[in-house]
């Protein structure tokens, strides 16, 4: 009864911790995970917040399909996305004519979700090459990539799985390039500045295709369609709050192509916070003084630290009062043991991203997913090693206790757990070690932790940032195994260790 008991108070602790109430009153404003997604985040969140409407901004919450599902599941209530993406990734590319966006809007209000009209700029996907490289080559158009099959090509993760990326790209241009590699769209650009790339993909208002000096390549057979920006926000959001909607249409049209580009450069190479970014455009360009919400670099480290604690502390307790129970089951029923471990096993083969995506539709965004996928990566050492610490329990002790009369649950309370006890604070301790570097995946999904600046680092090319998540994850993983050690001192008789 004590463990079922600690069971559910440790999932209590799960909704509590994690699922704010239905009836919040803030509106949920969503991005992807770069810098111009950010921006307009911060834009929309801003210009919100100016007219006495409360909003919170969920940045960086991965791609296309991350913030699709959010977006049906009410996790967020706006986010903005582009005209292609809409028509090749979200609706599969079904329509006849993609350019009409008045079908689009149709096909989207068929899904409960409406569309903004454009924000006033396209950007649009492009191959790109270093200057110096296209021109050393004769290269100026994609067409020209056909004569040059020994080309070494990279492209962002969403690009090589997109309707509209490169396998559609390839046919539609017959490329011979076979080996194309699938990595980071921030650090693409480095790989063509390093010369360890010849080709990317390309966001039409990079900033980078001016101060890197890289070159879009011409789509000269037209396979790219318009990307207009626009805002997604779903349907029962426009009823809730008519007026959060009418001061997002201050926002159509307003954003030229310049100016977004310029804002794009003012994050990646000014090194200027999105939020000041987006503030400084509210004031440019519609009059409106928004007080952007900056945080210190104390303040932000002790957000980001609890919020880490938080993740692995709450779900490594459910994992505990799980899965040393199902191990102590195991360890008497051989035939359990071999489906409940293989179970586990295939649990832990899983991506952590794949998990996490899985999770979006069942459980939405923010801590909660995060925190079931660790409790599911945590369940296997911990399992595997109450099994393994009771099995090796000699047989001779388990005898010696049923003939001094003990009950077997005497028996496993008195004999066997003491024996057992270093290798289960052992899976214990490797659960917790994983968890920490785990649980910085969870930014991805508006969980927060040094997850944060880690994502922000890397998109925006700021070691600074990157070390200010990574350098405490470290710390913190070697605190926990420094307390493992001291538990083991204290927990377990000498003669046992």
């Amino acid at each position: 009864m004590k463990f079922w008991r600690a069971l559910l108070l440790s999932l209590s602790l799960f909704c509590c911790a994690y699922r704010a109430p239905a009836d919040a009153p803030v509106v949920v404003v969503g991005s992807k995970q770069f810098t111009e997604s950010v921006i307009l985040g911060e834009v929309a969140t801003q210009l919100l917040r100016s007219n006495g409407i409360e909003a919170r901004h969920n940045g960086q919450l991965g791609g296309t399909q991350f913030l699709w599902q959010a977006l049906l599941s009410g996790e967020i209530d706006l986010y903005p996305e582009y005209t292609g993406t809409v028509v090749e990734e979200i609706l599969d590319g079904a329509l006849q004519d993609k350019g009409d966006l008045g079908a689009v809007c149709r096909a989207l209000a068929a899904r409960g979700v409406l569309m903004s009209k454009p924000l006033g700029f396209d950007n649009r996907y492009a191959l790109g090459m270093h200057v110096a490289r296209a021109k050393e080559l004769g290269i100026g158009a994609i067409s020209d990539l056909r004569g040059h099959p020994q080309l070494k090509f990279g492209f962002s993760n969403e690009f090589m799985d997109r309707a509209d990326g490169w396998r559609g790209l390839q046919r539609h241009y017959g490329l011979p390039q076979q080996e194309v590699a699938g990595l980071d769209h921030d650090l693409a650009y480095r790989g063509l500045v390093s010369g360890s790339l010849d080709v990317t993909d390309l966001y039409t208002t990079d900033a980078e295709m001016q101060s890197r000096q890289i070159q879009a390549l011409e789509d000269d057979q037209a396979y790219f369609p318009d990307y207009h920006a626009v805002f997604l926000y779903r349907a029962d959001f426009a009823k809730r709050r008519p007026d959060a909607q009418q001061l997002l249409q201050r926002l159509e049209g307003a954003i030229r192509q310049e100016s977004m580009i310029a804002m794009n450069a003012q994050a990646k190479f000014d090194k200027m916070p999105e939020a000041q970014v987006a503030a400084d455009f509210l004031r440019r360009a519609l009059g409106i003084a928004a007080e952007p919400r900056l945080q210190s670099l104390g303040a932000s480290l002790w957000r980001h630290t609890t919020e880490h604690l938080l993740l692995v502390g709450v779900s490594l307790t459910a994992a505990v009062c799980t899965a040393i129970p199902l191990g102590i089951v195991c360890a008497h029923t051989r035939r359990l043991a071999q489906v409940t471990l293989g179970i586990a096993g295939i649990v832990q083969t899983i991506p952590a991203l794949a998990l996490l995506v899985f999770m979006i539709p069942l459980l939405g965004i923010g801590g909660l997913p995060a925190a079931v996928a660790l409790f599911l990566y945590s369940l296997l050492p911990i399992v595997r090693n109450t099994y393994a610490g009771l099995q090796d329990v000699s047989q001779s002790l388990i005898e010696s206790a049923d003939a001094l009369g003990l009950t077997p649950w005497a028996r496993l309370r008195l004999v066997e757990l003491p024996l057992a006890a270093r290798a289960i604070l052992a899976g214990i301790k490797t659960a917790a070690v994983i968890n920490v570097g785990t649980a910085t995946l969870g930014a991805l999904v508006g969980a927060g932790g040094y997850g944060q600046p880690i994502l922000t680092g890397i998109r925006l090319n700021d070691t600074g940032l990157i070390l200010q998540g990574a350098v405490p994850a470290a710390l913190l993983a070697l605190l926990i195994q420094a307390l493992f050690e001291i538990a083991e001192r204290r927990l377990i008789p000498r003669g046992l260790r």
